[in-house]
């Protein structure tokens, strides 16, 4: 099959721009499985709309859920006029067909709601869904009582047989590999008839900042939980039976987007202001200005959002990324670039997320001429003088947008099929190409 590459552009002089990033993929997946639960029509404004959220918004319709979208235009910025209703369903409906794709969110959050539709719920996905982790969502649902058929694989295909409720009740299971896991039960379990109760068995659970941010969304809707930050006990979370609240959300920027677009500052000793930065968040993607700034860089904000500045020197960083996994790809390119040595570490669940991420970064910035080895749990990274050459995506967003900031500074870099950043930055090659140009990115 012959490659589809995209030239990464260079930059010739330093970048000086003002970005709108698309919404908080995580917020908008959260907020819709939410409404979908709530007993009454919820407005999601200014959404992500991407494949994942998308696949979420297809599923969602196809157990019974009203998704209205609605778009004003004269409202201006990406995607500030356009306005999701939700309307539940009342009870959802099966049977029915669910694509996951290759979506984390859709893959572990709309089982558990599944199993409250009348009737069973057939998922499949692409290829990868097959061979991420599910067991912690699938395990969990059979102890509480759900029945589930996965041919005994632990994972996709798989099909949900709903009976309109399930009783719920303490489940254990090991959220080592996947935060998701825990979110997932939590943002259904209060439609169970006895809540639930989620006791984490395994080593330390990755991203907790997203737990976090379920457990706040969850409380907005008028849920009560137990969390283990606020006092409770240690790795235990639980949900009280009860209804949902409908709700009028507007969703924060995708920070965790802002990862290349702020390195482009660092790698061009420029300066790029993402607007409406919120002032306090749960997204784990807002840790950027600590990590960028230790990498060489400053920031402050504007009335107009959050301005980073860099100087054109990157120093290396000795960072442990377990918290904010998504990010390490952006992270790693620009510690290509850097004067010193990176070790990123804590990151070991990467190795099963969309692709094998340690593995990855590893082979194509070697293969760029860079020297990158993988450790126990994470990556080294030795800068060199790096050459152009293909860049490989593996059908990963993340390592597509790393590849486009390693592009900035050496000519020749091809990127393997960009679209795949239409998982969560739609329109990507048009917003970098306009980063680069002054007159365009002003707007």
């Amino acid at each position: 099959m012959t490659e589809t590459l995209w030239p990464a552009p260079v930059a010739t002089t330093a970048v000086d721009a003002t970005v709108t990033i698309p919404g908080s993929k995580s917020v908008t997946n959260r907020a819709l499985i939410l409404a979908a639960l709530a007993g009454e029509p919820s407005w999601v404004r200014r959404p992500l709309r991407s494949r994942d959220s998308q696949l979420m918004a297809d599923g969602l319709r196809a157990l019974g859920v009203g998704i209205e979208e609605l778009v004003n235009n004269s409202s201006g910025g990406t995607g500030g006029g356009e306005a999701w209703r939700i309307i539940p369903a009342g009870r959802l409906s099966g049977p029915a067909q669910v694509d996951v794709g290759n979506a984390g969110t859709v893959m572990r959050f709309l089982p558990p709601l599944a199993v409250l539709a009348d009737g069973p719920v057939h998922f499949d996905g692409d290829p990868r869904s097959y061979e991420r982790p599910q067991h912690g969502v699938i395990d969990s649902l059979r102890a509480l009582g759900a029945r589930i058929e996965d041919g005994g694989r632990g994972g996709f295909p798989l099909t949900v047989h709903g009976t309109g409720a399930l009783d719920g009740g303490t489940v254990e299971l090991d959220a080592s590999s996947s935060s998701q896991f825990v979110s997932a039960l939590l943002l259904s379990g209060a439609r169970y008839n006895q809540g639930v109760e989620i006791r984490n068995i395994g080593g330390p659970v990755p991203s907790l900042p997203h737990i976090r941010m379920t457990v706040d969304m969850l409380r907005l809707a008028g849920v009560q939980v137990d969390a283990p930050e606020d006092g409770g006990e240690k790795d235990v979370w639980r949900v009280t039976p009860g209804a949902l609240l409908g709700r009028d959300l507007v969703v924060e920027p995708d920070l965790s987007n802002a990862a290349p677009f702020f390195a482009a500052a660092l790698v061009t000793g420029g300066r790029v202001t993402v607007r409406d930065w919120p002032r306090h968040t749960t997204q784990p993607g807002d840790q950027l200005r600590e990590i960028y700034t230790r990498m060489g860089g400053s920031c402050r904000f504007t009335d107009e959002g959050l301005e980073f500045s860099g100087t054109g020197v990157i120093h290396g960083i000795d960072a442990d990324l377990h918290d904010v996994g998504e990010l390490t790809p952006v992270i790693a390119a620009v510690a290509a670039l850097a004067d010193s040595e990176s070790h990123l570490s804590g990151i070991a669940h990467l190795r099963l997320h969309e692709t094998d991420r340690l593995a990855a970064l590893a082979k194509e910035i070697n293969d760029l001429g860079g020297d990158v080895s993988e450790t126990e749990d994470g990556l080294r990274i030795r800068p060199r003088p790096l050459h152009g050459g293909v860049f490989h995506t593996y059908e990963d967003h993340r390592l597509a947008t790393a590849a486009a900031v390693l592009g900035l500074a050496v000519p020749g870099v091809q990127v393997e099929n960009v679209a795949t950043t239409a998982k969560t930055l739609p329109d990507f090659p048009a917003m970098w190409t306009a980063l680069l140009d002054p007159v365009a990115a002003r707007d």
